[in-house]
């Protein structure tokens, strides 16, 4: 008997109904998540089921090391099959953890597997679904989750080689744009880093950045390169928004500093003799930054998304030697009220407040996102007047993204906002396998309300409720990305 049934997730009459008849024969438009530019270009075709299913995704390996998995099983140098083989060992472990949702939905609807995946299991599973994967390159995977966007994560120094190969030859009716990620043109802990950043984006840029306003003006040009590339999106993954002042002096003072000029004002609050950066003047230059990057999207007409709370790169031993993106993240517990206000009241002041996306990785800041969003409907002297849902509380993200975390976010944009006009959910991974997560999305959400309309807190009317459902999983964001 399948584990993965017509009614998974589903336990009322409304639910089913809400599901089969308004939610299944959605497209998806998966406007954020990691999938490889090159893979896109290219066509990828996988070999093995561990290149399109374990290759870079840490929630696997976070699952396998607390099963006690050696780490050359995930990160390391153990054969393809093997690593498979130990995925498999853990997965009856995974009870209660999504990912023993995922793993079996991703089995079904790639591959027609309804086999529970263990120890016995992996061979005969491995042999099949690798043997469909080499003739299922990523074209014919975005056909067959009719996926109509894909919005990628890219720096503002990338060439966009690949987008460029794909607008020459797209891939099917996918369109496929770029995000503009700018994170590294404003973290100055690593100035070393920052400083070889730099001169790389001013390579890209045409721009030899000596002082600031080199710096903006290259970043200016990179941002109207990526809307030329079809962008209508930026991204920031910070931990919070800095609760600070910046005004254009300190902001160059701080940059000459970074860079290494003699230009630099020592009277600025500088220890005497230090060339070191301290904390307040890096969120001092963060905060300037994203005044800066909010203004370029606002007079672009693009959306901005800002992910905050995740407090990344834990563990110091396992940086060092295995790299960042490898599965040592957490959620953070930094403050985010007072950052959020002054950030988002000054871009509105200036009337420089883009759409905005807000997602919290702490759930505890349900309630505070959601109202904040609510804070700046106000679509007066800004970019895309009379938009419904200008800013959005943005779906439940990374740790998040499970049924509890799901619903825990829609019952609270439901309970504080419109639920209504919710642009639904995104992706957020590295994997051509990931598109059920939006099948597993859209049945919490037609559960939920299912369990509502059956309990008479909705009334029993499918196409009010059915409208909505349909909006959320795709025809919101359509509309309100309008790429």
């Amino acid at each position: 008997m399948s584990f993965i049934t017509d009614d998974f997730l589903l336990d009322t009459d409304p639910a089913r109904r809400l599901y089969h008849d308004h939610a299944a024969g959605r497209p998806i438009y998966d406007y954020h998540c990691h999938l490889p530019p090159p893979d896109l270009a290219n066509n990828r075709t996988f070999d093995n089921l561990f290149e399109a299913w374990l290759e870079g995704d840490h929630y696997k390996w976070r699952a396998m090391r607390a099963h006690g998995v050696e780490e050359r099983f995930c990160t390391g140098d153990a054969e393809p099959i093997e690593k498979f083989r130990a995925y498999a060992r853990t997965v009856p472990y995974t009870l209660g953890n999504p990912l023993y949702h995922w793993t079996h939905l991703e089995l079904k609807r790639y591959f027609g597997i309804d086999t529970l995946l263990n120890e016995d299991t992996a061979d005969d599973i491995w042999n099949e679904a690798s043997r469909q994967l080499q003739n299922m390159p990523v074209g014919d995977i975005l056909k067959k989750f009719d996926v109509r966007l894909i919005g990628t994560t890219d720096d503002p120094a990338d060439n966009l080689e690949h987008h460029q190969a794909l607008q020459a030859k797209p891939l099917g009716d996918t369109k496929i744009v770029p995000a503009f990620r700018p994170d590294k043109a404003y973290f100055l802990h690593d100035p070393a880093a920052w400083n070889a950043y730099v001169d790389k984006l001013g390579e890209a840029a045409g721009v030899k950045i000596k002082r600031l306003d080199d710096l903006l003006d290259a970043l200016s040009k990179r941002h109207a390169y990526f809307h030329e590339m079809g962008s209508r999106l930026s991204d920031h993954g910070l931990e919070n928004l800095p609760d600070v002042e910046c005004s254009d002096a300190d902001a160059r003072d701080i940059f000459d500093r970074a860079r290494g000029s003699a230009a630099a004002d020592t009277a600025s609050g500088w220890d005497d003799g230090s060339s070191d950066i301290s904390p307040l003047h890096q969120r001092k230059f963060l905060a300037y930054m994203m005044l800066f990057f909010g203004k370029l999207d606002a007079q672009a007409g693009w959306t901005k998304q800002l992910h905050l709370g995740a407090m990344r790169n834990n563990n110091g031993w396992a940086n060092e030697h295995l790299g960042p993106d490898t599965g040592f993240d957490s959620i953070g517990d930094f403050p985010q009220g007072p950052g959020l206000k002054r950030y988002l009241g000054t871009l509105a002041k200036r009337g420089h407040l883009p759409q905005t996306v807000l997602y919290n990785l702490n759930p505890a800041d349900n309630h505070l996102f959601a109202t904040m969003a609510g804070n700046f409907n106000l679509n007066i002297g800004a970019s895309r007047e009379g938009r419904p849902a200008k800013m959005q509380h943005g779906s439940a993200w990374w740790f998040l993204d499970q049924k509890d975390g799901m619903r825990d976010q829609m019952g609270t944009l439901a309970n504080l906002g419109l639920l209504r006009h919710f642009v639904g959910m995104l992706t957020d991974s590295r994997s051509f396998l990931s598109y059920p997560r939006h099948e597993y999305f859209r049945r919490t959400l037609c559960g939920m309300l299912g369990q509502q309309m059956e309990a008479g807190e909705l009334p029993d009317d499918f196409d009010l409720v059915g409208s909505m459902v349909e909006g959320i999983c795709y025809g919101n964001a359509e509309a309100y990305f309008d790429m």
